[in-house]
């Protein structure tokens, strides 16, 4: 129980932290940039991890996480937000078509993926070439989605009742085998393998 609970508080009251590498223009050497979210529309940025800068969101939601692609960083939260931003300090209010929770955002193939609540009784899955734009894709259950990953040309999500789906272009998912029967709130790929962890676990 004292898991249960200790994860549950990590979950509410920590800020998601991104960290992004970018090239310069005109040398050679490399300035990079964290930016956090949290809840009430947080976001903070930093350049080295320890000083940070509160930014003006526009939001008023809870931010559940942020990922950087295409030039851009795109945060999800609660309510179907959605805000872009090119430099992490000035942020917009994408139209995401729908008005369930975000949770986990991914980016590659020149895709980003977000994965949502099912309070509506489907699930939400979401696609962007631009993080501007987003399609509205068919996930094949009705579980709450919390969390999607890319590694060995696959995406894969993981669901509120312990499924796991894959989808080699974010846009037609097929259902794999889950791990158990709790919800498997987060994943990561490396070293060849994806790893997820359950909440309850």
């Amino acid at each position: 129980m004292k898991k249960i609970l200790h994860i549950i508080l990590i979950s509410l009251f920590s800020l998601t932290v991104f960290s992004c590498a970018k090239k310069s223009d005109t040398t050679s050497s490399s300035t990079g940039l964290f930016v956090a979210v949290g809840m009430s529309g947080v976001i903070l940025t930093s350049s080295d991890g320890t000083t940070w800068t509160s930014r003006t969101s526009g939001s008023s939601q809870g931010m559940w996480n942020i990922f950087y692609g295409n030039s851009t960083f795109v945060a999800v939260g609660n309510s179907g937000t959605i805000l872009t931003s090119s430099d992490g300090t000035t942020w917009t209010s994408r139209t995401s078509g729908t008005t369930e929770h975000l949770y986990g955002i991914t980016y590659e193939n020149s895709t980003f993926v977000v994965v949502g609540d099912n309070s509506s009784g489907s699930s939400t899955i979401l696609t962007s070439a631009d993080g501007i734009t987003w399609t509205s894709r068919t996930s094949g259950t009705t579980n709450s989605l919390w969390d999607v990953n890319y590694g060995n040309n696959k995406f894969v999500l993981s669901d509120g009742a312990g499924g796991i789906q894959s989808s080699s272009d974010g846009i037609s998912w097929t259902s794999r085998v889950g791990i158990d029967t709790y919800g498997i709130w987060g994943g990561a790929y490396g070293n060849s393998k994806f790893v997820v962890a359950s909440i309850w676990g």
